[in-house]
């Protein structure tokens, strides 16, 4: 035997083989799940792309023009302020003269973004983007011009429908169901921003149902994150099957650029005003007649209710549905027409989306006790504007940091109250609950812990009655009252 030769065993190399065969599997198995990824990502890009190649052809390019006058300070300093002695003093008496020259007219120029949404030529955009326009140029992704007239527009909820005119093979965009978006959901906006045509951005539906934004008066916005700014208003949101699900309308910014918050119209909100629009040119809403606010838990407690839900009346306004219909200032709405009420937002959305002259089914819960009213829903009054939906601050007393009076016929009188309707706020304390909560002198508490006060003794009596260290407060802040809870400060 060669003493240089070394000898394995059998066992030895077929262990070995074994693992070199167990290594080459497994890095042949993690390629084929690289490669498996790879297509995975590669076939949603390509879905992306294909929704991209369908909906741009129907994405519009919305140039307007407007004239507007000013004089020769650009109408920056009031007329009358130039009329004083000293400015002839100074300039010489030309200056007056120069200042009574006819106004210069200038052209205002603006544009946006907008959609077809049929054959012969309706598209949908923002009323921000066509309001006060003189004339309106449509561009088309194929470079094709056309001038457009407004339909109809609401500025209540920031839509627009526009028509151009004699169109031949225009491409549509079809419309989707905002209802089914959720949170996480892919999203694709389209539009022109900063006049960069047809630009496409991609993200995901960060939350729905987002009010008191501040955009408009009626809120229910889808909030993305695909990037939308200045030139993208109007332009569609769409799915991931090429639907359209909103309206890109506004960002939030501290710059003036994208930040990652974008709003966009509901497509089921801006059906129902788009159908308006085409049919009458303008909208019609529905009216229920309170002045209402959310629940939290401090009023939840104080009207007996067993969760923090629904919608509270603070107060029912005259000759309205809502007092034909015996609903009363208290009352908490839980539904209408058997849907769930989330937020005040939620309550005026859908009563102005009704029908004037339909009826309605309120749930309410009143003294502890579910019950349903059947309310006939009124034309929305001319006059109606964001304040009647019934956001008023207010508070009142000692140990609350509130100062109180009687209301004497001077006081009613200077402040537009009635005599003996409840006792004038005259000071609120300095980081009292009362100033936490908003509450102002010249206010009115009408109410305590639901209960008539028209004098301190009342007042006196009331209070004495109470075994919580809380106390519920009915305000009147002009023609309108809300309630609030006060906490006494530890």
């Amino acid at each position: 035997m060669n003493p240089n030769k070394v000898f394995f065993p059998i066992s030895r190399i077929l262990t070995l083989l074994v693992f070199s065969l167990m290594f080459i599997a497994t890095q042949s198995l993690a390629q084929t799940e690289i490669s498996d990824d790879i297509a995975i990502l590669d076939k949603s890009s390509k879905a992306f792309v294909n929704v991209v190649k369908k909906a741009k052809p129907a994405v519009v390019n919305i140039k307007v023009e407007k004239t507007t006058t000013r004089n020769s300070q650009g109408g920056q300093i009031p007329e009358e302020m130039f009329n004083h002695p000293f400015f002839e003093q100074f300039f010489g008496p030309q200056f007056r003269q120069q200042q009574q020259q006819k106004p210069k007219e200038y052209t205002q120029r603006g544009q946006g973004s907008g959609f077809i949404i049929s054959k012969d030529g309706f598209i949908l955009t923002n009323n921000h983007v066509v309001e006060g326009a003189d004339s309106i140029k449509v561009t088309l992704s194929d470079d094709r011009d056309f001038d457009a007239k407004v339909i109809g527009t609401d500025p209540q909820t920031d839509v627009a429908l526009i028509k151009i005119e004699d169109p031949e093979n225009l491409p549509v965009l079809p419309l989707g169901d905002s209802a089914n978006l959720e949170a996480g959901e892919w999203v694709i906006a389209i539009g022109n921003p900063f006049g960069l045509i047809q630009t496409v951005t991609v993200g995901v539906v960060s939350a729905t149902g987002r009010s008191s934004v501040g955009i408009s008066e009626y809120e229910n916005f889808i909030q993305t994150d695909a990037a939308i700014n200045p030139g993208n208003s109007g332009g569609p949101l769409l799915n991931g099957r090429g639907e359209v699900v909103g309206i890109n309308t506004a960002l939030f910014s501290r710059t003036g650029g994208y930040m990652g918050i974008g709003f966009a119209i509901p497509i089921n909100m801006a059906k129902s005003i788009e159908e308006q629009l085409h049919k009458d040119g303008k909208v019609t809403r529905g009216w229920l007649g309170v002045v209402i606010q959310n629940i939290d838990k401090n009023l939840a407690e104080s009207f007996g209710l067993k969760e923090v839900r629904g919608i509270l009346i603070s107060e029912v306004q005259k000759d309205s549905p809502a007092s034909a219909a015996g609903l009363q200032q208290g009352d908490v709405i839980l539904r209408l027409n058997s849907v769930e009420l989330q937020d005040v937002s939620d309550l005026r959305n859908r009563v102005a989306l009704i029908q004037p002259g339909s009826k309605a089914i309120v749930e309410i819960i009143r003294n502890g006790r579910e019950k349903k009213v059947q309310v006939s829903i009124a034309e929305q009054p001319s006059n109606f504007s964001k304040s009647d939906s019934g956001s008023i601050d207010g508070d009142s007393l000692d140990q609350y940091g509130l100062t109180l009076q009687e209301l004497t016929p001077e006081l009613a009188k200077k402040f537009e109250y009635e005599e003996d309707s409840g006792l004038i706020i005259s000071d609120v304390a300095t980081g009292s609950a009362a100033e936490e909560a908003g509450l102002k002198p010249g206010q009115l508490v009408e109410e305590v812990n639901r209960k008539r006060v028209s004098n301190l003794k009342e007042l006196d009596k009331v209070l004495k009655q109470s075994k919580s260290d809380k106390v519920l407060l009915r305000i009147r802040a002009g023609n309108y009252s809300t309630y609030v809870v006060l906490a006494a400060k530890e």
